[in-house]
């Protein structure tokens, strides 16, 4: 009896998909079967309703190697092994082997219960055998339960229907240990593409591990994600890769049969979790350092989740304490601020003022549990709350020093007098109470209009007039330390006494 099968008139359709049949747009016409079957070996029909179209042989291997790998964890055994023999590739397993009992599976319990597994649903081998078969690639599955190969024949009381069947012959090796997939008549560089999917396969480097899934090194401009070691996903502006191993019901959700292309949406909220389980050094200080490349418009996405920021800033304390953060207006409008943080030792870093805001309120809150972060607010309230006056009255000075001093209006008067702003001039034994680093000499305290200058500038006139002028100019001008309004201010007052110096 001959076989038939619906075939469109204007295209070829593949012999062993369903979905077609009796649809009006198709005609039977005559297919190919194996008429060399041998009557005694066992058929098993795969039942195959639609072939993934867009499966190219790689995605095919992918699913060999997934299968090996969750049967290799499953059951503990040795790592398993792709080798190639002449011109047959083998993916071999150590587990419990195969047999075709494996080919009805819809959803497997087993694999359902367990998230540390690549495979959840039964029918990924199916589909790779499937697209293995479209692509003329020979295919043998050799285990102690037999020797299973690919034929098509028609299904079971329709003669109509051509499907793809397994054919399952005896095994000739009852103690074989796992499962000897050889794949007969494939490219090589289908073999390298389907392992490279895999991250057991790549040379990155896991930076760090976190019950929720590891963060791993980007070896390239592109970054990848993968899910339980299978790549699902690329990122082009990602700062690390990530494997997540802790399944969210959103992640399983979106996980289809091809396991590619799972929008971000679908991880982000797994990704935002490893990184604030993260601790290691190398991780934290590279998120802090690319935290600073926003105004550059460098800075990876990662880091626009403020909660990310938040942990990062925090906890970048634990590996530097001489960390500030600032905001790029206070690097373009203070400067001298940024200067007196650097000869203190303190390493500025400039990142949004909105990030800089959460932390001022992160420093007020009652969530804080451990030291303030510190940001430009909180360092200049940290040197407010270190001043430490101990005023020296002109009798208490010595011979050499009330010399010095009393040449304050002479000083003055070379700038044109006290300024208006300076309601008192006085000298202090300290200004600070500690400075382990820079020595401050002499200070304008702008709320109370008054110059304190410390004593040791009563050692000669040029240290003491230098400094005086210098707290003019800031009372004067009323800028900082290396600002143009400042200068400008100082310049101004060189030429005045320059010149008043020239016309005597």
């Amino acid at each position: 009896m001959a076989l038939f099968n619906w075939k469109k008139k204007t295209a070829v359709v593949n012999e062993y998909d369903e979905s077609i049949s009796g649809k009006p747009e198709y005609e039977l016409q005559p297919v190919k079967v194996d008429t060399n079957r041998n009557i005694e070996d066992k058929e098993f029909d795969l039942n195959i309703e639609k072939i993934l179209e867009n499966w190219e042989v790689y995605h095919a291997i992918r699913e060999i190697i997934a299968n090996a790998l969750d049967e290799q964890i499953l059951t503990e055994t040795q790592d398993i092994q792709i080798i190639k023999k002449l011109n047959e590739w083998h993916i071999i397993d150590f587990g419990r082997g195969i047999n075709y009992h494996h080919l009805t599976q819809n959803e497997n319990e087993e694999k359902l219960n367990n998230d540390k597994l690549i495979g959840r649903f039964g029918v990924g081998l199916k589909d790779a055998l499937a697209t293995l078969y479209r692509h003329k690639i020979g295919i043998r599955i050799t285990s102690k339960y037999g020797i299973i190969t690919l034929l098509q024949a028609s299904k079971t009381g329709f003669d109509d229907i051509i499907t793809l069947h397994a054919k399952i012959e005896d095994s000739t090796d009852k103690n074989m240990v796992g499962t000897d997939f050889t794949i007969i008549g494939c490219d090589d560089k289908d073999i390298e593409i389907a392992k490279s999917l895999f991250l057991k396969f790549t040379n990155s480097m896991v930076l760090e591990e976190t019950n929720y899934g590891q963060v791993i090194s980007k070896e390239d401009d592109v970054s990848y994600i993968y899910i339980n070691g299978v790549k699902v996903s690329e990122e082009n502006n990602f700062l690390f890769s990530y494997n997540i191993t802790s399944l969210t019901k959103q992640i399983k959700k979106a996980l289809n049969r091809e396991r590619t292309n799972v929008g971000r949406t679908a991880y982000s909220e797994r990704i935002k979790s490893i990184l604030l389980a993260s601790k290691e050094e190398c991780v934290i200080c590279k998120l802090v350092e690319d935290l600073q490349q926003y105004n550059s418009g460098l800075r990876h996405d990662e880091l626009s989740w403020n909660d990310v920021a938040m942990y990062a800033s925090r906890k970048i304390g634990d590996f530097k304490k001489n960390v500030i953060f600032v905001t790029s207006d206070t690097a373009i409008s203070t400067p001298s601020v940024i200067d007196d943080m650097k000869m203190k030792g303190f390493e500025p870093i400039v990142v949004p003022e909105t990030l800089v805001n959460k932390l001022d309120d992160y420093n007020q809150g009652t969530e804080i549990d451990s030291t303030p972060i510190l940001t430009t607010n909180k360092f200049i309230s940290d040197i407010a709350e270190k001043k430490k006056y101990t005023f020296v009255e002109e009798a208490q000075l010595s011979s050499l020093e009330r010399d010095i001093y009393s040449r304050l209006e002479d000083i003055l008067g070379l700038i044109g007098g006290k300024p208006i702003e300076v309601k008192q001039i006085k000298i202090s034994e300290t200004i600070y109470e500690s400075e382990i680093f820079a020595e401050t000499v002499g200070l304008w305290d702008s709320s109370e209009g008054i110059i304190i200058i410390k004593r040791g500038q009563l050692k000669n006139l040029q240290s003491f007039a230098g400094t005086l002028i210098h707290e003019c100019m800031h009372a004067k001008s009323g800028e900082d330390d290396v600002s143009r309004g400042f200068e400008r201010t100082l310049t101004d007052i060189i030429g005045v006494i320059v010149a008043k110096q020239l016309n005597k």
